[in-house]
């Protein structure tokens, strides 16, 4: 694009330059007479033959070197001058393209590397824009750091207390079925060996399937009742506390092996009183 803008300015010079050039007030022609040029062969024949004549001009071998050598110039110039002004021209021309071509090329190769500088500003914009949402994020995992312990402390009490009821519930059970299992024994054995008992569970039984007012209280129920009121108040003359210390020292363990493998921020002392670890 430069070499086409010289090229305009170099025209435009020229243009001016003609444009300045003042005019003449010659007549052209032979000598500027305003005759023909082609008069200028019969007076040059007309006065070569006295001078050549007469001896003014010496022809010698340097003369006729110089004429053969306008000769050729003139020649070269009239059959050949146009092919090589168009030669040359044609040159010039392609010099011209191949020099506007390759810096139409460097444009180019110089806007691209505009372009990437541009896309590096925008690179930076991201840069911080990251950077921000980074930070943003470290904001937001701190807030969560101190919260996320008290959901933990949460949940691991969720987890102790059902474990504890879990516990009980076992227990629970297991004493029912002890219970249960001995009742049955021990009541079993008193109708297989008193008579008088299975003569009150004969004659209920016939009363209740006769209905009516002859309907007497079950023996075997009241077999169960007067055990487990036995066994309630046995349990409460020799009850020490020693079987619940037990029960309880077994949960503590269990409690604390758990917190153990978790990493629960707390535990039980030996009395059952919890204790924070961290």
């Amino acid at each position: 694009m430069s070499a086409h803008r010289r090229s305009d300015a170099i025209k435009a010079d020229d243009a001016a330059a003609v444009e300045t050039v003042p005019a003449t007030t010659s007549k052209g022609g032979l000598l500027g007479t305003g005759y023909s040029e082609w008069f200028a062969l019969p007076i040059g024949m007309a006065a070569a033959v006295p001078i050549i004549h007469f001896d003014w001009y010496v022809i010698n071998e340097e003369t006729q070197l110089a004429a053969v050598f306008v000769a050729f110039c003139v020649t070269l110039y009239t059959q050949g001058g146009e092919a090589i002004s168009k030669a040359l021209s044609e040159r010039s021309e392609t010099l011209l393209r191949e020099h506007n071509e390759s810096e139409d090329a460097v444009i180019m190769a110089k806007q691209c590397q505009l372009d990437a500088l541009k896309d590096t500003l925008l690179e930076v914009e991201h840069f911080e824009a990251i950077h921000q949402l980074r930070a943003d994020s470290y904001d937001k995992l701190n807030v969560a750091g101190r919260t996320k312990p008290l959901y933990d402390f949460k949940a691991q009490l969720e987890r102790t207390l059902d474990l504890i009821a879990q516990e009980e519930a076992s227990v629970t059970e297991k004493i029912k079925a002890q219970l249960l299992a001995e009742a049955t024994s021990d009541v079993s054995e008193q109708f297989r060996t008193s008579k008088a008992l299975k003569k009150a569970a004969l004659n209920a039984a016939i009363a209740t399937i006769k209905g009516g007012a002859n309907a007497k209280e079950d023996p075997v129920k009241g077999a169960f009742v007067k055990f487990f009121q036995d066994k309630s108040s046995a349990l409460t003359k020799t009850d020490d506390g020693t079987e619940a210390k037990e029960q309880r020292a077994a949960l503590v363990a269990k409690i604390n092996s758990i917190a153990k493998n978790e990493g629960f921020y707390f535990s039980f002392d030996e009395a059952g009183k919890p204790k924070m670890n961290v």
